[in-house]
């Protein structure tokens, strides 16, 4: 099996030490990493880091600005470190009026996106699941208004009362990647096997959906590189 990691899990390292940060990663098995951010670095850098520790790109987390407002020099990058995969990571979409312009820019720049053959999709955290204040409801929206490809966090998921397994099942036709992630009911995050999270269900699914795990620990207890080895550790217990 091979498996990703988001590098917010390491975001103690990456900033001051971002090629550090990839060997290490590689050297704990990880094959794929989901960047979060770049750090100044110069997309020739980092795609010369990528070959120097034989890691792949499984996606970007980027802000939805960079893609509106900076849309050639964002392609231009993200096609040179080769990645095929940008996702929102979370944007302000408290009331009907943020929801209606983020939809309205989702589909602008998705079908743009897939002309350049890079998709575009949404990462979830708990509150989409919820209602705002003036009733709307982020992820239903997300799903049923934009052709966005979905990235499950399945933590997320489970903190903010959904089925982590329903959910998968029910978008798998959008789904290009998910979060493997623990902790507990009131949203404390976890190394995973450490949580109440359904990890080892989630892992059984990812496995028979054919969907790629990415790995997001975020405590930095005692620090994200421990975390990331203790993660990786969890996910070989369960092939």
């Amino acid at each position: 099996m091979e498996y990703g990691i988001q590098l917010f899990s390491v975001r103690d390292m990456t900033e001051k030490d971002l090629d550090g940060a990839l060997r290490q990663i590689s050297e704990l098995g990880y094959s794929s990493v989901e960047f979060a951010g770049f750090f100044g670095h110069s997309a020739k850098d980092v795609k010369a880091m990528l070959d120097r520790y034989n890691l792949k790109v499984s996606g970007t987390h980027t802000g939805w600005q960079e893609v509106a407002e900076h849309f050639d020099e964002t392609v231009e990058y993200h096609k040179i470190i080769g990645n095929k995969n940008i996702i929102v990571p979370g944007a302000d979409l408290r009331d009907q009026k943020k929801l209606d312009a983020f939809v309205e820019m989702a589909n602008e720049f998705q079908p743009k996106l897939a002309k350049e053959g890079i998709s575009f999709g949404y990462h979830n955290h708990a509150h989409e699941f919820r209602p705002n204040e003036d009733g709307s409801m982020i992820h239903d929206q997300i799903v049923y208004r934009t052709n966005l490809d979905i990235e499950i966090d399945t933590y997320w998921a489970y903190v903010g009362m959904k089925n982590p397994l329903a959910l998968m099942e029910r978008l798998k036709d959008r789904l290009k990647v998910i979060h493997i992630k623990d902790g507990d009911a009131e949203g404390n995050g976890k190394p995973l096997g450490m949580g109440t999270a359904p990890v080892a269900q989630v892992y059984k699914k990812a496995v028979e959906m054919g969907i790629p795990m990415v790995v997001e620990s975020e405590t930095l207890t005692p620090d994200g590189m421990t975390e990331a080895r203790i993660c990786i550790e969890y996910l070989r217990s369960q092939e």
